[in-house]
């Protein structure tokens, strides 16, 4: 079925055409025009833009070992399905030849695609897999982004390699590298000083094995509190307790404003104040958790939610955490913190010596006082393309060449930045902001081509048969 599959595939780009030759002109002492950090799913969609936008020399780095290890699916991600539809477009860019859905088809069926609720989580990493294979993205992996440091014209990249350290250049750079690619994960105060050996937050590679037979406590409500709590339980944890800050689980509105065309393809034209009442009650409402990730983990009976239940302190006792909520105390052998990220470009060692310059939102709007909110502030302002700006004006105007295509764009973007639904909509809006700005960069060498003559294609004998008589004559 995968050969089928590939002849479906090699058809579809058959019927598309070569991609353009590359259109860009070569500078001295620069390695590449675009370099992609990242090889998951948003890396392999800008790759295949680019290339079809006929940007050829691009570089698409992993810190990965290898593809296996490369992003969520199989390593961080517990969920059992995605959450997101499973007709939303992807990576494909418009090509169906490409898509989830023509790959899940050529080997399963039209009838077991129409039965899928929402794809599994394994089927979509084998999915991309195969997608990177059919195009031939050549992905480096074990090759870690460290240092971005601004250059007239361009970027100099400090990398960690399998052969060492190194420094390449780039005219562009795009961020594709994930939830924590503009900030940290967040660990709660109260778990700041337990043992690292009782404790783990989501963004790990958490082994449940020995795990089971343990009291298991996760911290948060969203999808990935859910997820991890039902990999748990599946795991043999004795039981496993949920701790929500809120009085309910926060349940998915039935209108979102991604959920239509007009106001989310025009999300980045809103006024400043528009997108930030949007994050702001995003965050106030908090994000939840898909009716299967619930299901998953109500079924066990060793299973239970606290409601209104922080934690406000905890410590390492006979073992064991001792945590301390409102009005009583909690044991447990194990916590595991769900609560999510925060953005802080300073906390990212590619982005700590640039961190300074860069605008963010708190820079440029100040919000009601009763939308104040320092963690959204936290976040870059980005332009249309998702550049970074510079915070004064003309000090740092290197910063337009780097693209953050991570959820550091929620204010700018709306959700979600770097999942799938993204892709349709910001992936060729970044790569048209970058077309832009290397055509007008070399626009004198490009305006020498698009004025040069060349040969005629044909000449007066080609239609002077049918001439009018007279002019014929003429």
């Amino acid at each position: 079925m995968l050969h089928s599959t590939s002849l479906h595939a090699t058809e579809a780009l058959r019927l598309l055409g070569p991609f353009p030759e590359n259109w860009v002109p070569v500078r001295d002492g620069i390695d590449h025009d675009v370099v992609i950090v990242g090889g998951g799913h948003t890396g392999s969609s800008f790759a295949f833009a680019l290339n079809r936008a006929g940007i050829r020399r691009i570089s698409v780095i992993d810190a990965a070992p290898d593809e296996a290890s490369s992003g969520i699916w199989l390593t961080r991600a517990r969920m059992n399905l995605l959450r997101t539809p499973k007709n939303l477009p992807g990576p494909e860019l418009g090509v169906q030849g490409l898509g989830f859905q023509a790959w899940y088809e050529a080997q399963h069926g039209k009838d077991a695609f129409a039965e899928l609720v929402r794809i599994p989580r394994t089927d979509w990493a084998a999915y991309l897999s195969w997608f990177r294979t059919i195009l031939r993205l050549p992905i480096r992996y074990g090759v870690r982004l460290v240092r971005i440091e601004t250059a007239a014209g361009h970027l100099r990249l400090h990398l960690e390699t399998p052969d060492g350290a190194r420094i390449e250049t780039a005219r562009k750079v795009i961020l594709g590298n994930g939830v924590a690619g503009s900030g940290y994960p967040y660990l709660p105060p109260a778990l700041e000083w337990l043992p690292r050996h009782l404790r783990a937050h989501t963004h790990d590679s958490i082994d449940f094995e020995p795990l089971r037979g343990e009291s298991i406590a996760v911290i948060g409500a969203a999808a990935s509190a859910f997820d991890t709590a039902g990999a748990a339980l599946e795991a043999g944890a004795r039981e496993v307790h949920l701790f929500a800050r809120r009085d309910h689980i926060p349940a998915m509105p039935v209108s979102r404003a991604r959920g239509y065309p007009g106001a989310y393809d025009n999300y980045r034209h809103l006024p400043d104040e528009v997108r930030w009442h949007q994050a702001y009650r995003f965050r106030e409402s908090g994000s939840t958790p898909t009716p299967d990730a619930i299901e998953r983990a109500v079924r066990f009976s060793n299973f239970h939610i606290h409601l209104s239940s922080p934690w406000l302190h905890a410590h390492e006792e006979d073992g064991g955490i001792v945590a301390t909520l409102p009005g009583r105390r909690v044991h447990a052998d194990f916590v595991i913190a769900a609560t999510g990220y925060r953005v802080d470009l300073a906390r990212r060692s590619e982005l700590a010596g640039i961190a300074g310059e860069v605008l963010l939102w708190r820079d440029r709007y100040q919000p009601p006082a009763e939308e104040t909110d320092d963690d959204l502030g936290a976040h870059p302002y980005l332009g249309y393309g998702h550049e970074l700006l510079e915070k004064s004006p003309g000090a740092a105007p290197e910063l337009r060449n780097i693209h953050v295509y991570n959820p550091g764009g929620f204010v700018s973007f709306g959700l979600p930045i770097g999942d799938v639904p993204s892709l349709r909509r910001d992936v060729p809006a970044v790569v048209s902001a970058i077309s832009r700005d290397l055509f007008l960069a070399d626009f004198d060498r490009h305006r020498a081509r698009i004025v040069s003559q060349v040969a005629p294609e044909f000449g007066r004998d080609a239609y002077s048969s049918a001439l009018w008589a007279r002019q014929a004559a003429e």
